[in-house]
């Protein structure tokens, strides 16, 4: 059962899992357990996406309960007034604040993606980056002496595929776990000292003034436990509210 982190007669969030899709896809014919078709079952009702996370990438995720819910809070993402806030677990020591103004070219499927432009100019893409927490283990990793790693708060501006990751790879801070912008040899390395073989990506919360009561509406989601273990072995703190 998905659990449900925000619900009004409009709109529902969950906590997405890492390694759930959104929607049914013909790129995952295989896959047989979707986010919107569980939540269709549990709540007994048609549900309607209005935004995506990354198949790898846990946290909230909001649907709206009509199509004309959908509309209206799709017009709130468009005009950028949703404050999305991350965490990223990333290589090395990242800069206390950093704002990265990068444009980015559209990542295209070659499947899905075979007829779209090929040559479209690069989008305008904004992130906010701010260095929580820092640790070292005294690890020799190749010609390093230790292993770094940051743990950094993200608001994009901008919502472009793959954004966050896109933009830390560019700041030489990338994301354990993202085998398409990341350190591989990292990757491995924090799957055998961890044992956490995903993403290291988290949607921790939504802040928006809701389209109907005009009330401002802030909806959270809790680390798993297991990313809390993690996060003490790094001498991090242990409780969700650390990192709310």
């Amino acid at each position: 059962m998905l659990e449900i982190v925000y619900q009004d007669e409009n709109y529902v969030a969950i906590n997405k899992p890492s390694g759930l899709l959104v929607h049914r896809s013909f790129l995952d014919k295989r896959e047989t357990q979707f986010a919107m078709q569980m939540l269709r079952d549990q709540l007994g009702q048609h549900v309607f996406p209005v935004h995506r996370l990354d198949r790898p990438t846990s946290g909230v995720l909001l649907f709206a309960l009509s199509s004309q819910a959908a509309r209206d809070i799709n017009q709130v993402f468009i005009d950028g007034k949703i404050e999305k806030r991350y965490l990223a677990l990333v290589r090395g020591f990242a800069p206390e604040s950093v704002f990265v103004d990068k444009p980015l070219k559209e990542e295209l499927d070659k499947i899905a993606d075979k007829f779209a432009d090929q040559n479209k100019a690069p989008q305008e893409a904004q992130t906010q980056f701010n260095c929580l927490y820092q640790a070292s283990l005294p690890i020799e990793f190749g010609k390093y002496p230790s292993i770094r790693y940051s743990l950094v708060e993200c608001f994009p501006k901008t919502g472009r595929k793959h954004q966050i990751r896109r933009h830390l790879n560019h700041l030489s801070y990338p994301i354990i776990g993202d085998v398409n912008h990341g350190d591989n040899k990292h990757n491995h390395f924090f799957y055998e000292y961890f044992g956490a073989q995903r993403l290291m990506l988290f949607a921790t919360s939504l802040k928006f003034v809701h389209p109907y009561t005009q009330q401002n509406i802030t909806i959270r989601a809790n680390l798993a436990a297991s990313i809390l273990s993690i996060f003490e072995q790094l001498g991090w703190p242990t409780t969700q509210k650390d990192y709310a």
